[in-house]
């Protein structure tokens, strides 16, 4: 497996950072989830757009154009001879001395990770996912814009934990308002009749590129209605359906919530229309932008 660090094609076993990195010392970076199927990069414009804002919104000044990371994400891809992939991109703030101050790192570091990743067991997908509601909830707007992609993911771990101890594989996050937020690593969908709803991004939640292609592309094609709308527990509850997207994790219905049974505790009609639409469009000829 080779790993492009700044600017170089290594092995895996030797593509690693300083300890001095303020991206381990304080989980100050940026990153992407890119996928890739059928050797092309799904959304890369889109994904390489989130990462350049996310760096600015930390003033973090990227090392390279967008351009040569893009490129750099492309070598990476074609040295690994992989036709389906997951792509882990990382620009950390580089190393430095001790000390929150990010303007003594002289030089951030860029890393592209090429891999497989399997986020739910494959049954999941047919037969629906359990999930319960965190009690951690997610951290306001106001302290930490959700749209940036840091590389400080402590509040979505702690509700990971949650859902493991719970003995299940998700977690729904609620804002300190008692919104329906996101998940720890999925964004969240309810559909009811032919309407598909979504919490709105001041919610507090990342606007998923997965996200947007459901609502802008797959949904509609599907024939449904999609709306960003405030959601509540009782509007899950008394979906016809609930299901979650995210680049890892694609499109994966939601069986139950806290033991609540959702709709008829499977995989409904509409989201496994919804799957293989996406599907059927990844396959095809998975777009770029």
């Amino acid at each position: 497996m080779k790993v492009w660090l700044d600017g170089h094609l290594v092995d895996k076993q030797h593509a690693v950072v300083p300890v001095y990195d303020h991206g381990l010392l304080y989980g100050d970076g940026v990153f992407e989830g890119i996928r890739v199927y059928n050797g092309r990069i799904f959304k890369l414009k889109s994904h390489l757009e989130r990462l350049a804002a996310s760096a600015h919104a930390i003033h973090l000044t990227l090392h390279y154009t967008i351009r040569e990371i893009e490129q750099a994400v492309r070598e990476t891809v074609a040295a690994n001879g992989m036709k389906d992939a997951y792509i882990r991109l990382v620009v950390t703030r580089g190393a430095g001395p001790l000390g929150l101050n990010p303007f003594t790192c002289p030089k951030p570091a860029t890393i592209v990770i090429c891999d497989r990743i399997s986020l739910y067991p494959p049954e999941m997908y047919d037969n629906g996912m359990p999930v319960i509601v965190a009690k951690r909830p997610r951290i306001p707007v106001e302290c930490l814009d959700p749209s940036i992609k840091s590389l400080n993911y402590l509040n979505n771990i702690l509700a990971k934990v949650e859902a493991i101890e719970a003995g299940v594989h998700e977690a729904i996050m609620l804002n300190t308002d008692g919104e329906v937020c996101e998940c720890t690593g999925d964004n969240i969908f309810l559909v009811r009749g032919s309407r598909i709803v979504t919490p709105p991004v001041t919610a507090g939640l990342l606007n998923g590129v997965t996200r947007l292609f459901v609502m802008n592309e797959v949904g509609p094609a599907c024939g449904f209605d999609v709306a960003e709308r405030t959601i509540r527990l009782d509007d899950l509850f008394t979906a016809d359906e609930v299901f979650l997207t995210g680049t890892a994790a694609e499109v994966i219905g939601v069986s139950s919530i806290d033991g609540r049974m959702i709709g008829e505790g499977k995989v409904g009609p509409s989201t496994r229309r919804l799957v293989a639409e996406f599907r059927s469009r990844v396959a095809a000829d998975a777009p770029e932008n």
